[in-house]
């Protein structure tokens, strides 16, 4: 079975884009934009093995979410990216998270 990672962010199309970049992963991608779609993706999705959230979302909103993330799961690392690189480096942070967390590290843990 194929990790599940849930991309949140802001700009769409940065989140449309980045799984097109990383076909050669072996992963299954899901995408929120707000609150309410997170919700529904960690309820809807037992599977999701991290988070990655965008840096274009406000501070407030980006600590909001890693709150209601860590309460609703609280075995899943949240990854938060940087602002200052910009929104074209979105694909290479969650390649590199995706990378070290997921792949090199066998995952699924063991149970």
């Amino acid at each position: 079975m194929k990790p599940v990672v849930l991309l949140v962010g802001k700009l769409r199309n940065v989140i449309g884009d980045v799984p097109k970049h990383m076909e050669d992963l072996p992963v299954r991608w899901l995408g929120a934009h707000d609150h309410a779609e997170v919700m529904r993706q960690l309820e809807g999705e037992p599977a999701i093995a991290c988070v990655i959230i965008g840096g274009s979302l406000e501070d407030s909103v980006r600590g909001d979410l890693v709150g209601l993330i860590a309460s609703q799961r609280p075995d899943l690392c949240i990854f938060v990216k940087d602002r200052a690189s910009g929104p074209d480096a979105m694909v290479e942070f969650v390649r590199r998270v995706v990378e070290m967390h997921l792949i090199e590290s066998s995952w699924p843990p063991e149970t």
